[in-house]
Protein backbone atom coordinates (compact mmCIF):
# COMPACT_ATOMS: atom_id res chain seq x y z
CA UNK A 1 0.00 0.00 0.00
CA UNK A 2 2.81 2.42 0.93
CA UNK A 3 4.76 1.63 -2.23
CA UNK A 4 1.65 2.25 -4.34
CA UNK A 5 1.15 5.58 -2.61
CA UNK A 6 4.75 6.67 -3.12
CA UNK A 7 4.93 5.70 -6.78
CA UNK A 8 1.54 7.27 -7.45
CA UNK A 9 2.63 10.45 -5.68
CA UNK A 10 5.69 10.81 -7.92
CA UNK A 11 3.64 10.04 -11.04
CA UNK A 12 1.15 12.67 -9.91
CA UNK A 13 3.93 15.25 -9.51
CA UNK A 14 5.05 14.66 -13.08
CA UNK A 15 1.51 15.17 -14.38
CA UNK A 16 1.09 18.84 -13.46
CA UNK A 17 2.97 22.08 -14.04
CA UNK A 18 4.80 23.64 -11.10
CA UNK A 19 2.21 26.29 -10.26
CA UNK A 20 -0.78 23.97 -10.29
CA UNK A 21 -3.38 24.21 -7.51
CA UNK A 22 -3.36 20.42 -7.25
CA UNK A 23 0.37 20.42 -6.54
CA UNK A 24 -0.10 23.02 -3.81
CA UNK A 25 -2.80 20.88 -2.23
CA UNK A 26 -0.45 17.87 -2.33
CA UNK A 27 2.45 19.55 -0.51
CA UNK A 28 1.88 17.89 2.89
CA UNK A 29 1.94 14.48 1.19
CA UNK A 30 5.65 14.96 0.49
CA UNK A 31 6.33 14.27 4.15
CA UNK A 32 4.85 10.79 3.76
CA UNK A 33 7.23 9.85 0.95
CA UNK A 34 10.29 11.57 2.44
CA UNK A 35 10.79 10.34 5.99
CA UNK A 36 13.87 12.51 6.58
CA UNK A 37 11.88 15.60 5.71
CA UNK A 38 8.99 14.35 7.87
CA UNK A 39 11.34 14.02 10.84
CA UNK A 40 12.82 17.48 10.32
CA UNK A 41 9.41 19.14 9.88
CA UNK A 42 8.07 17.31 12.93
CA UNK A 43 10.96 18.51 15.08
CA UNK A 44 10.32 22.09 13.93
CA UNK A 45 6.54 21.69 14.19
CA UNK A 46 6.27 23.41 10.82
CA UNK A 47 3.01 24.38 9.19
CA UNK A 48 3.57 21.63 6.62
CA UNK A 49 3.82 19.05 9.40
CA UNK A 50 0.74 20.44 11.12
CA UNK A 51 -1.22 20.27 7.86
CA UNK A 52 -0.19 16.65 7.42
CA UNK A 53 -1.31 15.88 10.97
CA UNK A 54 -4.67 17.52 10.30
CA UNK A 55 -4.97 15.49 7.10
CA UNK A 56 -4.26 12.21 8.86
CA UNK A 57 -6.84 13.07 11.53
CA UNK A 58 -9.35 13.94 8.83
CA UNK A 59 -8.69 10.69 6.96
CA UNK A 60 -8.98 8.72 10.18
CA UNK A 61 -12.37 10.32 10.82
CA UNK A 62 -13.57 9.56 7.27
CA UNK A 63 -12.71 5.89 6.90
CA UNK A 64 -16.37 5.04 6.35
CA UNK A 65 -16.51 7.39 3.38
CA UNK A 66 -13.11 6.26 2.03
CA UNK A 67 -12.59 2.63 3.15
CA UNK A 68 -9.23 2.24 1.38
CA UNK A 69 -7.78 4.69 3.87
CA UNK A 70 -7.97 2.18 6.72
CA UNK A 71 -5.09 0.05 5.48
CA UNK A 72 -3.14 3.10 4.38
CA UNK A 73 -3.41 4.72 7.81
CA UNK A 74 -2.23 1.48 9.39
CA UNK A 75 0.79 1.62 7.06
CA UNK A 76 1.57 5.16 8.19
CA UNK A 77 1.29 4.12 11.80
CA UNK A 78 3.68 1.21 11.23
CA UNK A 79 6.20 3.75 9.86
CA UNK A 80 5.84 5.86 13.01
CA UNK A 81 4.10 8.68 11.18
CA UNK A 82 2.07 9.93 14.09
CA UNK A 83 -0.40 12.78 14.29
CA UNK A 84 -2.55 15.02 16.39
CA UNK A 85 -5.04 17.66 15.44
CA UNK A 86 -3.70 21.19 15.02
CA UNK A 87 -6.72 22.65 13.19
CA UNK A 88 -4.60 24.68 10.78
CA UNK A 89 -5.93 23.19 7.52
CA UNK A 90 -9.29 24.16 6.05
CA UNK A 91 -12.04 21.64 5.51
CA UNK A 92 -11.82 22.15 1.74
CA UNK A 93 -8.08 21.46 1.75
CA UNK A 94 -8.52 18.33 3.83
CA UNK A 95 -11.30 17.01 1.65
CA UNK A 96 -9.33 17.61 -1.57
CA UNK A 97 -6.21 16.02 -0.09
CA UNK A 98 -8.19 13.01 1.09
CA UNK A 99 -9.74 12.57 -2.34
CA UNK A 100 -6.26 12.75 -3.84
CA UNK A 101 -4.87 10.13 -1.46
CA UNK A 102 -7.89 7.95 -2.20
CA UNK A 103 -7.26 8.29 -5.94
CA UNK A 104 -3.64 7.22 -5.37
CA UNK A 105 -4.86 4.15 -3.52
CA UNK A 106 -7.34 3.40 -6.32
CA UNK A 107 -4.35 3.40 -8.73
CA UNK A 108 -5.46 6.50 -10.65
CA UNK A 109 -1.79 7.55 -11.03
CA UNK A 110 -0.30 4.07 -11.22
CA UNK A 111 1.70 3.57 -14.41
Amino acid sequence: MYRIFCESYFNFLNTFCTDSYRLKIAQPLELIVNFDKYTKEKENESILYKKLCDLICFMNNNINKFPKLKAFLWTLDSRNISYKSYNVASFDELEEQTKLVNSFLKLAYWY
